[in-house]
Protein backbone atom coordinates (compact mmCIF):
# COMPACT_ATOMS: atom_id res chain seq x y z
CA UNK A 1 0.00 0.00 0.00
CA UNK A 2 1.76 3.51 -1.01
CA UNK A 3 1.81 6.02 1.69
CA UNK A 4 -1.12 8.21 0.81
CA UNK A 5 -3.44 5.59 0.64
CA UNK A 6 -2.32 4.20 4.54
CA UNK A 7 -2.73 8.31 5.27
CA UNK A 8 -6.62 7.47 5.03
CA UNK A 9 -7.18 6.19 8.55
CA UNK A 10 -4.86 8.97 10.36
CA UNK A 11 -7.40 11.98 10.11
CA UNK A 12 -10.21 10.04 12.16
CA UNK A 13 -8.20 9.41 14.70
CA UNK A 14 -6.15 13.00 14.73
CA UNK A 15 -9.36 15.02 14.84
CA UNK A 16 -11.35 12.58 16.23
CA UNK A 17 -12.30 15.01 19.11
CA UNK A 18 -13.14 18.35 16.97
CA UNK A 19 -16.56 19.30 15.25
CA UNK A 20 -17.26 18.07 11.99
CA UNK A 21 -17.28 20.90 10.61
CA UNK A 22 -13.62 21.77 11.52
CA UNK A 23 -12.52 18.04 11.37
CA UNK A 24 -13.73 17.96 7.52
CA UNK A 25 -11.68 21.35 6.69
CA UNK A 26 -8.44 20.16 8.68
CA UNK A 27 -8.80 16.79 7.04
CA UNK A 28 -8.95 18.86 3.49
CA UNK A 29 -5.62 20.49 4.36
CA UNK A 30 -3.74 17.71 5.43
CA UNK A 31 -4.49 15.87 2.26
CA UNK A 32 -3.44 18.87 0.37
CA UNK A 33 0.16 19.01 1.82
CA UNK A 34 0.43 15.21 1.75
CA UNK A 35 -0.24 15.08 -1.85
CA UNK A 36 3.02 17.22 -2.66
CA UNK A 37 5.61 15.10 -0.78
CA UNK A 38 4.69 11.32 0.00
CA UNK A 39 8.04 11.58 2.27
CA UNK A 40 6.73 14.91 4.31
CA UNK A 41 3.53 12.74 4.48
CA UNK A 42 4.83 9.79 6.46
CA UNK A 43 6.87 12.25 8.72
CA UNK A 44 3.61 14.19 9.31
CA UNK A 45 1.61 10.75 9.68
CA UNK A 46 4.66 9.16 12.67
CA UNK A 47 4.59 12.47 14.57
CA UNK A 48 0.71 12.42 14.67
CA UNK A 49 0.63 8.77 15.77
CA UNK A 50 3.18 9.57 18.61
CA UNK A 51 1.61 12.31 19.76
CA UNK A 52 -2.41 11.51 19.76
CA UNK A 53 -1.95 7.93 20.83
CA UNK A 54 -2.67 8.08 24.24
CA UNK A 55 -5.41 10.48 23.62
CA UNK A 56 -7.02 8.42 20.60
CA UNK A 57 -6.75 5.46 22.29
CA UNK A 58 -9.12 5.79 24.99
CA UNK A 59 -11.48 5.73 22.16
CA UNK A 60 -13.81 3.01 21.03
CA UNK A 61 -12.56 3.58 17.69
CA UNK A 62 -9.24 2.58 18.36
CA UNK A 63 -10.62 -0.74 18.22
CA UNK A 64 -11.46 -0.44 14.66
CA UNK A 65 -7.86 1.04 14.22
CA UNK A 66 -5.54 -1.72 15.77
CA UNK A 67 -5.28 -3.26 12.71
CA UNK A 68 -3.54 -0.95 10.50
CA UNK A 69 0.37 -1.21 10.41
CA UNK A 70 0.80 2.77 11.27
CA UNK A 71 -0.66 2.68 14.65
CA UNK A 72 1.19 0.79 17.38
CA UNK A 73 -0.13 -0.83 19.88
CA UNK A 74 1.30 0.29 22.90
CA UNK A 75 -0.62 -0.54 25.97
CA UNK A 76 -3.00 -3.81 24.65
CA UNK A 77 -6.40 -3.63 25.92
CA UNK A 78 -8.70 -6.07 26.79
CA UNK A 79 -12.27 -6.81 25.86
CA UNK A 80 -13.08 -8.11 28.79
CA UNK A 81 -13.37 -5.10 31.69
CA UNK A 82 -14.17 -7.87 34.24
CA UNK A 83 -10.71 -8.96 34.39
CA UNK A 84 -7.78 -7.31 36.16
CA UNK A 85 -5.16 -4.88 33.83
CA UNK A 86 -1.44 -5.33 34.88
CA UNK A 87 0.53 -2.56 33.31
CA UNK A 88 3.78 -3.70 31.54
CA UNK A 89 6.08 -2.85 34.21
CA UNK A 90 3.46 -4.88 36.97
CA UNK A 91 4.64 -7.92 34.45
CA UNK A 92 8.17 -7.28 34.24
CA UNK A 93 8.58 -7.13 38.20
CA UNK A 94 6.37 -10.31 38.46
CA UNK A 95 8.90 -11.88 35.97
CA UNK A 96 12.32 -10.55 37.84
CA UNK A 97 10.51 -11.81 41.23
CA UNK A 98 9.81 -15.93 39.38
CA UNK A 99 13.63 -15.56 38.49
CA UNK A 100 14.37 -14.56 41.70
CA UNK A 101 12.83 -17.12 43.45
CA UNK A 102 14.96 -19.56 41.06
CA UNK A 103 18.50 -18.31 40.81
CA UNK A 104 20.09 -17.34 44.35
CA UNK A 105 22.38 -14.91 41.86
CA UNK A 106 19.76 -12.64 41.55
CA UNK A 107 18.33 -12.67 44.65
CA UNK A 108 18.94 -10.32 47.03
CA UNK A 109 17.75 -11.65 49.82
CA UNK A 110 20.74 -11.95 52.30
CA UNK A 111 19.65 -15.34 54.00
CA UNK A 112 20.49 -16.98 50.43
CA UNK A 113 23.80 -18.94 51.02
CA UNK A 114 26.75 -17.48 49.71
CA UNK A 115 27.75 -21.00 48.20
CA UNK A 116 24.69 -20.71 45.90
CA UNK A 117 25.59 -17.22 44.56
CA UNK A 118 29.01 -18.21 43.72
CA UNK A 119 27.93 -21.57 41.92
CA UNK A 120 25.64 -19.15 39.70
CA UNK A 121 28.20 -16.88 38.80
CA UNK A 122 30.24 -19.58 37.68
CA UNK A 123 28.08 -20.87 35.51
CA UNK A 124 27.28 -17.86 34.09
CA UNK A 125 31.02 -16.72 33.52
CA UNK A 126 31.37 -20.12 31.55
CA UNK A 127 28.42 -19.62 29.60
CA UNK A 128 29.61 -16.47 28.30
CA UNK A 129 33.50 -17.71 27.51
CA UNK A 130 31.70 -20.53 25.57
CA UNK A 131 30.03 -17.88 23.88
CA UNK A 132 32.90 -15.90 23.06
CA UNK A 133 35.05 -18.92 21.45
CA UNK A 134 32.16 -19.99 19.20
CA UNK A 135 31.76 -16.41 17.87
CA UNK A 136 35.34 -15.91 16.84
CA UNK A 137 36.06 -19.32 15.73
CA UNK A 138 32.77 -18.49 13.34
CA UNK A 139 34.04 -15.11 12.57
CA UNK A 140 37.36 -16.76 11.62
CA UNK A 141 35.77 -19.56 9.42
CA UNK A 142 34.13 -17.18 7.37
CA UNK A 143 37.22 -15.23 6.56
CA UNK A 144 39.62 -17.35 6.44
CA UNK A 145 40.27 -19.52 3.08
CA UNK A 146 40.29 -22.85 3.11
CA UNK A 147 41.79 -25.70 1.25
CA UNK A 148 40.52 -27.05 -2.38
CA UNK A 149 41.71 -29.33 -5.48
CA UNK A 150 41.61 -27.75 -8.77
CA UNK A 151 42.58 -30.19 -11.76
CA UNK A 152 44.51 -31.92 -9.41
CA UNK A 153 46.54 -29.46 -7.53
CA UNK A 154 45.74 -27.97 -3.67
CA UNK A 155 44.96 -24.27 -3.58
CA UNK A 156 43.90 -21.43 -0.92
CA UNK A 157 40.44 -21.02 -2.18
CA UNK A 158 38.41 -18.36 -1.09
CA UNK A 159 35.06 -18.96 0.60
CA UNK A 160 32.33 -17.99 -1.59
CA UNK A 161 29.56 -16.02 -0.14
CA UNK A 162 27.02 -17.51 -2.13
CA UNK A 163 24.99 -20.52 -2.15
CA UNK A 164 27.57 -23.60 -2.44
CA UNK A 165 24.41 -25.18 -4.81
CA UNK A 166 25.22 -22.43 -7.03
CA UNK A 167 28.53 -23.86 -7.83
CA UNK A 168 28.11 -27.79 -8.06
CA UNK A 169 25.71 -30.53 -7.72
CA UNK A 170 25.16 -31.98 -4.74
CA UNK A 171 28.04 -34.36 -3.09
CA UNK A 172 25.24 -36.94 -2.47
CA UNK A 173 23.78 -37.19 -5.80
CA UNK A 174 27.37 -37.74 -7.76
CA UNK A 175 28.84 -41.27 -5.87
CA UNK A 176 26.54 -43.37 -7.61
CA UNK A 177 28.40 -43.69 -11.04
CA UNK A 178 31.59 -44.00 -12.24
CA UNK A 179 33.23 -43.69 -15.91
CA UNK A 180 33.81 -46.98 -16.92
CA UNK A 181 34.64 -46.90 -20.85
CA UNK A 182 38.48 -46.54 -20.77
CA UNK A 183 41.40 -48.55 -21.95
CA UNK A 184 42.19 -51.69 -19.47
CA UNK A 185 45.79 -52.05 -19.08
CA UNK A 186 46.93 -55.55 -19.90
CA UNK A 187 44.28 -56.21 -21.42
CA UNK A 188 44.18 -58.93 -25.02
CA UNK A 189 43.98 -57.62 -28.27
CA UNK A 190 40.83 -59.48 -30.24
CA UNK A 191 42.33 -57.98 -33.71
CA UNK A 192 42.73 -60.18 -36.21
CA UNK A 193 46.11 -60.17 -38.09
CA UNK A 194 46.56 -57.59 -40.78
CA UNK A 195 46.32 -59.77 -43.74
CA UNK A 196 42.90 -61.04 -42.59
CA UNK A 197 40.68 -57.41 -42.42
CA UNK A 198 37.72 -57.13 -44.53
CA UNK A 199 39.40 -54.34 -46.34
CA UNK A 200 39.53 -50.69 -45.59
CA UNK A 201 37.32 -47.89 -44.58
CA UNK A 202 37.78 -44.40 -45.56
CA UNK A 203 35.56 -41.58 -44.34
CA UNK A 204 34.79 -37.35 -45.11
CA UNK A 205 33.97 -35.99 -41.18
CA UNK A 206 32.13 -32.64 -42.32
CA UNK A 207 30.57 -30.19 -40.74
CA UNK A 208 32.47 -27.84 -37.07
CA UNK A 209 34.63 -29.64 -35.07
CA UNK A 210 32.14 -31.51 -32.65
CA UNK A 211 30.46 -32.92 -35.79
CA UNK A 212 33.58 -34.07 -37.08
CA UNK A 213 34.04 -35.55 -33.50
CA UNK A 214 31.10 -37.13 -33.59
CA UNK A 215 31.94 -39.11 -36.58
CA UNK A 216 35.47 -39.68 -36.03
CA UNK A 217 33.82 -41.54 -33.10
CA UNK A 218 31.62 -43.33 -35.59
CA UNK A 219 34.08 -43.97 -37.88
CA UNK A 220 36.10 -46.34 -35.37
CA UNK A 221 32.79 -48.21 -34.50
CA UNK A 222 31.81 -48.58 -37.72
CA UNK A 223 35.26 -50.16 -38.49
CA UNK A 224 35.11 -52.35 -35.31
CA UNK A 225 31.50 -53.61 -36.41
CA UNK A 226 32.72 -54.74 -40.01
CA UNK A 227 36.59 -55.75 -38.27
CA UNK A 228 37.95 -53.16 -41.41
CA UNK A 229 41.35 -51.20 -41.03
CA UNK A 230 40.34 -47.33 -40.64
CA UNK A 231 42.17 -44.66 -42.33
CA UNK A 232 42.51 -41.97 -40.74
CA UNK A 233 39.28 -39.86 -41.35
CA UNK A 234 39.83 -36.51 -43.54
CA UNK A 235 38.09 -33.35 -41.96
CA UNK A 236 35.97 -32.46 -44.50
CA UNK A 237 35.59 -28.00 -45.48
CA UNK A 238 32.16 -26.86 -45.43
CA UNK A 239 29.84 -23.85 -46.38
CA UNK A 240 29.54 -22.37 -42.99
CA UNK A 241 33.43 -23.07 -41.59
CA UNK A 242 35.20 -22.86 -44.83
CA UNK A 243 38.70 -24.42 -43.04
CA UNK A 244 41.17 -26.49 -44.47
CA UNK A 245 41.96 -28.46 -41.34
CA UNK A 246 43.43 -31.37 -41.10
CA UNK A 247 43.20 -34.24 -38.54
CA UNK A 248 46.69 -33.86 -37.50
CA UNK A 249 46.31 -29.70 -37.07
CA UNK A 250 43.83 -30.32 -33.89
CA UNK A 251 43.96 -33.91 -32.47
CA UNK A 252 47.12 -35.90 -31.29
CA UNK A 253 47.24 -38.85 -33.58
CA UNK A 254 49.75 -40.45 -32.21
CA UNK A 255 47.73 -40.75 -28.95
CA UNK A 256 44.73 -41.79 -31.29
CA UNK A 257 46.15 -44.53 -32.91
CA UNK A 258 47.86 -45.74 -29.73
CA UNK A 259 45.33 -45.79 -27.37
CA UNK A 260 42.94 -47.59 -29.84
CA UNK A 261 45.54 -50.14 -30.72
CA UNK A 262 43.58 -53.04 -29.56
CA UNK A 263 39.97 -52.03 -30.76
CA UNK A 264 40.50 -51.48 -34.34
CA UNK A 265 43.35 -50.74 -36.43
CA UNK A 266 44.27 -47.15 -37.62
CA UNK A 267 46.44 -46.24 -40.53
CA UNK A 268 47.42 -42.60 -41.60
CA UNK A 269 47.08 -42.74 -45.21
CA UNK A 270 45.92 -44.99 -47.88
CA UNK A 271 47.73 -47.79 -48.70
CA UNK A 272 50.27 -47.64 -51.05
CA UNK A 273 49.20 -50.71 -53.17
CA UNK A 274 46.08 -48.46 -53.88
CA UNK A 275 47.69 -46.38 -56.93
CA UNK A 276 44.62 -44.12 -57.92
CA UNK A 277 43.66 -41.94 -54.90
CA UNK A 278 41.37 -39.72 -56.45
CA UNK A 279 39.31 -42.22 -57.89
CA UNK A 280 38.34 -43.05 -54.28
CA UNK A 281 37.04 -39.30 -53.56
CA UNK A 282 35.15 -38.64 -56.75
CA UNK A 283 34.19 -42.05 -58.23
CA UNK A 284 30.77 -43.97 -57.48
CA UNK A 285 32.38 -47.28 -57.40
CA UNK A 286 33.98 -46.94 -54.59
CA UNK A 287 31.63 -44.84 -52.38
CA UNK A 288 28.50 -46.90 -49.94
CA UNK A 289 25.78 -43.76 -50.52
CA UNK A 290 23.16 -45.72 -49.28
CA UNK A 291 23.23 -45.78 -45.38
CA UNK A 292 20.30 -44.90 -43.33
CA UNK A 293 20.44 -41.61 -40.44
CA UNK A 294 21.03 -44.13 -37.23
CA UNK A 295 21.30 -47.28 -39.00
CA UNK A 296 21.88 -50.16 -36.79
CA UNK A 297 24.78 -52.39 -36.74
CA UNK A 298 23.30 -55.41 -38.47
CA UNK A 299 22.89 -52.71 -41.94
CA UNK A 300 26.45 -52.30 -41.85
CA UNK A 301 27.33 -56.03 -41.76
CA UNK A 302 24.77 -57.08 -44.38
CA UNK A 303 24.92 -54.18 -46.62
CA UNK A 304 28.05 -52.38 -46.54
CA UNK A 305 30.40 -55.43 -45.48
CA UNK A 306 30.16 -57.31 -48.50
CA UNK A 307 31.05 -54.48 -50.71
CA UNK A 308 33.90 -53.54 -48.67
CA UNK A 309 35.18 -56.93 -49.05
CA UNK A 310 34.85 -56.68 -52.98
CA UNK A 311 36.36 -53.95 -53.58
CA UNK A 312 39.35 -53.83 -50.63
CA UNK A 313 38.54 -50.05 -49.83
CA UNK A 314 35.22 -48.42 -49.73
CA UNK A 315 34.18 -44.50 -48.88
CA UNK A 316 31.31 -44.29 -46.82
CA UNK A 317 29.77 -40.74 -47.59
CA UNK A 318 27.65 -39.20 -46.34
CA UNK A 319 28.61 -40.17 -42.86
CA UNK A 320 26.85 -37.46 -40.79
CA UNK A 321 24.45 -39.63 -37.95
CA UNK A 322 24.71 -42.71 -40.17
CA UNK A 323 25.22 -45.19 -36.40
CA UNK A 324 22.32 -45.83 -34.10
CA UNK A 325 22.33 -45.38 -30.29
CA UNK A 326 19.83 -48.57 -28.84
CA UNK A 327 20.12 -50.85 -31.96
CA UNK A 328 24.01 -51.46 -31.97
CA UNK A 329 25.57 -53.56 -28.77
CA UNK A 330 27.06 -51.97 -25.70
CA UNK A 331 30.65 -52.83 -26.43
CA UNK A 332 29.87 -50.84 -29.87
CA UNK A 333 28.79 -47.91 -27.73
CA UNK A 334 30.94 -48.11 -24.87
CA UNK A 335 33.79 -48.30 -27.70
CA UNK A 336 32.50 -44.89 -28.88
CA UNK A 337 33.03 -43.01 -25.46
CA UNK A 338 36.42 -44.60 -25.54
CA UNK A 339 36.79 -42.22 -28.37
CA UNK A 340 35.37 -39.24 -27.32
CA UNK A 341 36.85 -39.13 -24.01
CA UNK A 342 39.89 -40.94 -24.03
CA UNK A 343 41.09 -41.30 -27.37
CA UNK A 344 40.63 -37.90 -28.96
CA UNK A 345 42.83 -35.38 -27.65
CA UNK A 346 43.34 -31.75 -28.69
CA UNK A 347 47.64 -30.83 -29.09
CA UNK A 348 49.35 -30.02 -26.48
CA UNK A 349 49.90 -26.87 -27.31
CA UNK A 350 45.83 -26.13 -27.48
CA UNK A 351 45.63 -27.65 -24.14
CA UNK A 352 48.41 -25.45 -23.20
CA UNK A 353 46.05 -22.48 -24.35
CA UNK A 354 43.09 -23.50 -22.98
CA UNK A 355 44.74 -24.38 -19.32
CA UNK A 356 45.91 -20.74 -19.78
CA UNK A 357 42.50 -19.14 -20.21
CA UNK A 358 40.99 -20.98 -17.46
CA UNK A 359 43.49 -19.98 -14.87
CA UNK A 360 42.76 -16.25 -16.08
CA UNK A 361 39.51 -16.92 -15.39
CA UNK A 362 39.91 -18.42 -12.09
CA UNK A 363 41.51 -15.37 -10.79
CA UNK A 364 39.85 -12.57 -12.49
CA UNK A 365 39.37 -10.98 -9.28
CA UNK A 366 42.44 -10.95 -7.81
CA UNK A 367 42.02 -14.17 -5.42
CA UNK A 368 40.42 -17.83 -6.82
CA UNK A 369 36.95 -17.61 -7.71
CA UNK A 370 34.58 -19.83 -9.77
CA UNK A 371 33.51 -19.21 -13.48
CA UNK A 372 30.77 -19.85 -15.60
CA UNK A 373 31.10 -20.62 -19.26
CA UNK A 374 28.04 -19.80 -21.81
CA UNK A 375 27.27 -20.78 -25.05
CA UNK A 376 25.30 -18.12 -26.51
CA UNK A 377 23.96 -19.28 -29.98
CA UNK A 378 22.60 -16.27 -31.17
CA UNK A 379 24.42 -15.49 -34.42
CA UNK A 380 22.63 -14.51 -37.53
CA UNK A 381 22.57 -17.97 -39.11
CA UNK A 382 21.02 -19.91 -36.45
CA UNK A 383 18.27 -16.52 -35.65
CA UNK A 384 17.42 -17.12 -39.85
CA UNK A 385 17.43 -21.09 -39.73
CA UNK A 386 15.34 -21.38 -36.34
CA UNK A 387 12.46 -19.49 -38.32
CA UNK A 388 11.57 -18.35 -34.81
CA UNK A 389 10.15 -14.56 -33.98
CA UNK A 390 12.57 -12.03 -31.77
CA UNK A 391 12.35 -8.49 -30.29
CA UNK A 392 13.53 -5.95 -32.78
CA UNK A 393 12.72 -3.33 -34.88
CA UNK A 394 10.70 -3.74 -38.11
CA UNK A 395 13.40 -2.95 -40.16
CA UNK A 396 15.44 -5.85 -38.31
CA UNK A 397 12.43 -8.09 -39.14
CA UNK A 398 12.42 -6.81 -42.72
CA UNK A 399 16.15 -7.61 -43.30
CA UNK A 400 15.79 -10.94 -41.61
CA UNK A 401 12.73 -11.91 -43.86
CA UNK A 402 14.72 -11.11 -46.98
CA UNK A 403 17.79 -13.42 -45.37
CA UNK A 404 15.49 -16.35 -44.82
CA UNK A 405 14.01 -15.94 -48.09
CA UNK A 406 17.50 -16.29 -50.07
CA UNK A 407 19.27 -18.76 -47.85
CA UNK A 408 15.66 -21.27 -47.39
CA UNK A 409 13.40 -20.49 -49.98
CA UNK A 410 11.66 -23.93 -50.15
CA UNK A 411 11.09 -23.18 -46.47
CA UNK A 412 10.13 -19.67 -46.67
CA UNK A 413 8.04 -19.87 -49.66
CA UNK A 414 5.63 -16.83 -49.35
CA UNK A 415 6.32 -16.85 -45.76
CA UNK A 416 2.19 -16.42 -44.98
CA UNK A 417 2.90 -19.21 -42.32
CA UNK A 418 6.16 -18.59 -40.59
CA UNK A 419 4.32 -16.50 -38.08
CA UNK A 420 2.13 -19.58 -36.52
CA UNK A 421 5.24 -21.72 -36.98
CA UNK A 422 7.26 -19.00 -34.96
CA UNK A 423 4.50 -19.12 -32.22
CA UNK A 424 4.45 -23.27 -32.52
CA UNK A 425 8.37 -23.34 -31.89
CA UNK A 426 8.69 -20.71 -28.92
CA UNK A 427 5.97 -22.85 -26.96
CA UNK A 428 7.70 -26.18 -27.50
CA UNK A 429 10.87 -25.05 -26.70
CA UNK A 430 12.74 -24.79 -30.17
CA UNK A 431 13.81 -21.14 -30.30
CA UNK A 432 17.33 -19.72 -28.72
CA UNK A 433 17.47 -17.56 -26.00
CA UNK A 434 17.93 -14.01 -26.17
CA UNK A 435 20.89 -12.74 -24.45
CA UNK A 436 18.62 -10.90 -22.47
CA UNK A 437 16.50 -13.64 -21.41
CA UNK A 438 19.64 -15.44 -20.31
CA UNK A 439 20.64 -12.84 -18.14
CA UNK A 440 16.96 -12.93 -16.26
CA UNK A 441 17.20 -16.93 -16.12
CA UNK A 442 20.32 -16.78 -14.75
CA UNK A 443 19.74 -14.33 -11.88
CA UNK A 444 16.41 -15.64 -10.78
CA UNK A 445 18.55 -18.95 -10.49
CA UNK A 446 20.31 -16.40 -7.80
CA UNK A 447 23.62 -15.78 -9.74
CA UNK A 448 24.45 -12.23 -8.43
CA UNK A 449 26.25 -9.41 -10.60
CA UNK A 450 29.86 -10.33 -9.82
CA UNK A 451 29.73 -13.47 -11.68
CA UNK A 452 32.83 -13.96 -13.86
CA UNK A 453 30.86 -15.64 -17.17
CA UNK A 454 32.86 -17.10 -19.78
CA UNK A 455 31.21 -16.13 -23.52
CA UNK A 456 31.72 -18.90 -26.21
CA UNK A 457 29.68 -17.37 -29.31
CA UNK A 458 30.33 -16.51 -32.70
CA UNK A 459 29.40 -12.80 -33.90
CA UNK A 460 25.98 -12.45 -32.22
CA UNK A 461 22.77 -11.21 -34.30
CA UNK A 462 22.12 -7.40 -33.13
CA UNK A 463 25.32 -6.46 -31.79
CA UNK A 464 26.55 -4.83 -28.96
CA UNK A 465 22.39 -3.63 -28.58
CA UNK A 466 21.11 -7.02 -28.37
CA UNK A 467 24.09 -7.89 -25.74
CA UNK A 468 23.16 -4.83 -23.65
CA UNK A 469 20.54 -6.47 -20.82
CA UNK A 470 23.20 -9.31 -20.41
CA UNK A 471 26.18 -6.98 -20.22
CA UNK A 472 23.93 -4.54 -17.71
CA UNK A 473 23.09 -7.29 -15.80
CA UNK A 474 26.33 -9.13 -15.08
CA UNK A 475 28.71 -6.75 -16.30
CA UNK A 476 31.92 -9.52 -16.41
CA UNK A 477 31.11 -11.18 -19.45
CA UNK A 478 34.67 -12.19 -21.51
CA UNK A 479 35.84 -13.74 -24.48
CA UNK A 480 38.81 -15.43 -24.82
CA UNK A 481 39.78 -12.60 -27.48
CA UNK A 482 39.73 -10.11 -24.74
CA UNK A 483 41.44 -12.78 -22.19
CA UNK A 484 44.34 -13.59 -24.53
CA UNK A 485 46.79 -11.18 -26.60
CA UNK A 486 46.52 -10.87 -30.36
CA UNK A 487 50.15 -12.28 -30.58
CA UNK A 488 48.75 -15.56 -28.32
CA UNK A 489 46.08 -15.91 -30.66
CA UNK A 490 47.44 -15.68 -34.07
CA UNK A 491 49.24 -19.34 -33.91
CA UNK A 492 45.41 -20.71 -33.42
CA UNK A 493 43.77 -18.33 -36.29
CA UNK A 494 45.50 -20.41 -38.78
CA UNK A 495 42.67 -22.44 -38.30
CA UNK A 496 38.62 -21.68 -37.47
CA UNK A 497 38.65 -25.14 -35.33
CA UNK A 498 41.61 -23.99 -33.30
CA UNK A 499 39.57 -21.43 -31.93
CA UNK A 500 36.71 -23.68 -31.69
CA UNK A 501 38.61 -26.21 -29.24
CA UNK A 502 40.13 -23.25 -27.25
CA UNK A 503 36.01 -22.72 -26.75
CA UNK A 504 35.30 -26.32 -26.11
CA UNK A 505 38.09 -26.78 -23.45
CA UNK A 506 37.22 -23.56 -21.54
CA UNK A 507 33.36 -24.30 -21.31
CA UNK A 508 34.33 -27.93 -20.52
CA UNK A 509 36.60 -26.67 -17.17
CA UNK A 510 34.33 -24.49 -15.78
CA UNK A 511 32.76 -24.75 -12.67
CA UNK A 512 28.91 -24.44 -14.70
CA UNK A 513 27.96 -24.86 -18.13
CA UNK A 514 25.09 -23.06 -19.20
CA UNK A 515 23.61 -24.21 -22.94
CA UNK A 516 20.72 -21.58 -24.36
CA UNK A 517 20.40 -23.86 -28.05
CA UNK A 518 21.07 -27.21 -29.25
CA UNK A 519 24.12 -28.59 -31.07
CA UNK A 520 26.74 -31.13 -31.03
CA UNK A 521 28.75 -28.27 -28.76
CA UNK A 522 26.47 -28.32 -25.75
CA UNK A 523 25.58 -31.91 -26.26
CA UNK A 524 29.28 -32.60 -26.22
CA UNK A 525 30.29 -31.03 -23.27
CA UNK A 526 27.11 -31.75 -20.82
CA UNK A 527 27.92 -35.53 -21.65
CA UNK A 528 31.94 -35.07 -21.19
CA UNK A 529 31.02 -33.46 -17.74
CA UNK A 530 28.27 -36.02 -16.70
CA UNK A 531 30.82 -38.57 -17.74
CA UNK A 532 33.85 -37.08 -15.86
CA UNK A 533 31.87 -36.84 -12.34
CA UNK A 534 29.01 -34.70 -13.08
CA UNK A 535 30.16 -32.60 -9.71
CA UNK A 536 30.45 -29.71 -11.80
CA UNK A 537 26.84 -27.99 -12.95
CA UNK A 538 25.41 -28.34 -16.62
CA UNK A 539 22.37 -25.77 -17.06
CA UNK A 540 19.94 -26.98 -19.79
CA UNK A 541 17.26 -24.47 -19.52
CA UNK A 542 13.55 -25.75 -19.70
CA UNK A 543 13.00 -23.16 -22.77
CA UNK A 544 9.42 -24.48 -23.31
CA UNK A 545 8.36 -23.55 -19.96
CA UNK A 546 10.46 -20.31 -19.87
CA UNK A 547 8.59 -18.92 -22.80
CA UNK A 548 5.15 -19.32 -20.74
CA UNK A 549 6.59 -17.46 -18.35
CA UNK A 550 8.04 -14.68 -20.26
CA UNK A 551 4.56 -14.71 -22.20
CA UNK A 552 2.95 -14.04 -18.84
CA UNK A 553 2.37 -9.87 -18.68
CA UNK A 554 1.01 -11.07 -14.91
CA UNK A 555 3.52 -13.41 -13.01
CA UNK A 556 5.67 -11.34 -10.40
CA UNK A 557 9.09 -11.32 -10.32
CA UNK A 558 8.70 -14.03 -6.72
CA UNK A 559 6.53 -16.08 -8.92
CA UNK A 560 8.63 -16.40 -11.79
CA UNK A 561 11.94 -17.03 -9.05
CA UNK A 562 9.96 -20.00 -8.06
CA UNK A 563 9.35 -21.27 -11.34
CA UNK A 564 12.65 -21.45 -12.31
CA UNK A 565 14.19 -22.51 -9.11
CA UNK A 566 11.71 -25.44 -9.00
CA UNK A 567 11.99 -26.35 -12.70
CA UNK A 568 15.99 -26.69 -12.88
CA UNK A 569 16.83 -28.59 -9.80
CA UNK A 570 17.00 -31.63 -12.41
CA UNK A 571 18.69 -30.12 -15.25
CA UNK A 572 22.11 -29.67 -14.09
CA UNK A 573 23.84 -32.50 -15.47
CA UNK A 574 23.54 -35.09 -13.57
CA UNK A 575 23.29 -38.91 -15.23
CA UNK A 576 19.85 -39.51 -16.27
CA UNK A 577 18.52 -43.01 -17.29
CA UNK A 578 18.13 -43.45 -20.75
CA UNK A 579 15.41 -43.97 -22.90
CA UNK A 580 15.14 -45.44 -26.97
CA UNK A 581 16.79 -43.13 -29.08
CA UNK A 582 18.60 -41.17 -26.49
CA UNK A 583 21.71 -39.40 -27.15
CA UNK A 584 24.70 -41.19 -26.48
CA UNK A 585 27.16 -37.87 -26.49
CA UNK A 586 24.93 -35.60 -24.20
CA UNK A 587 23.98 -39.21 -21.77
CA UNK A 588 26.66 -41.13 -21.55
CA UNK A 589 24.73 -43.07 -18.69
CA UNK A 590 23.98 -46.97 -19.59
CA UNK A 591 26.50 -48.20 -22.01
CA UNK A 592 29.61 -45.76 -20.76
CA UNK A 593 29.33 -45.48 -17.27
CA UNK A 594 28.95 -47.95 -14.03
CA UNK A 595 27.95 -48.00 -10.40
CA UNK A 596 30.13 -47.12 -7.94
Amino acid sequence: MCPLQELRFVPRVSYLHQSPKSYSKKRKQSFRKLAYSPKRAMAELRHSSSSLGSRASSSPMKRDEDTSPLIHDHIPQDDDDDHPRHSVRDRDRSFWSQLQSFSPFFNDDPRVSQHGSRISLLLLLFVAIAGLISLFSILHRLNSPYLCKKDGIVLHCPRVKENPSLWENPFSATTSWKPCAERRDGGISDLPPENETSGYIFIHAEGGLNQQRIAICNAVAVAKIMNATLILPVLKQDQIWKDQTKFEDIFDVNHFIDYLKDDVRIVRDIPEWFTDKSELFTSIRRTVKNIPKYAPAQFFIDNVLPRIKEKKIMALKPFVDRLGYDNVPPEINRLRCRVNYHALKFLPEIEEMADLLVSRMRNRTGSPNPYMALHLRFEKGMVGLSFCDFVGTREEKARMAEYRKKEWPRRYKNGSHLWQLALQKRKEGRCPLEPGEVAVILRAMGYPKETQIYVASGQVYGGQNRMAPLRNMFPNLVTKEELASKEELAVFRKHVTSLAALDFLVCLKSDVFVMTHGGNFAKLIIGARRYMGHRQKSIKPDKGLMSKSFGDPYMGWATFVEDVVVTHQTRTGLPEETFPNYDLWENPLTPCMCKA
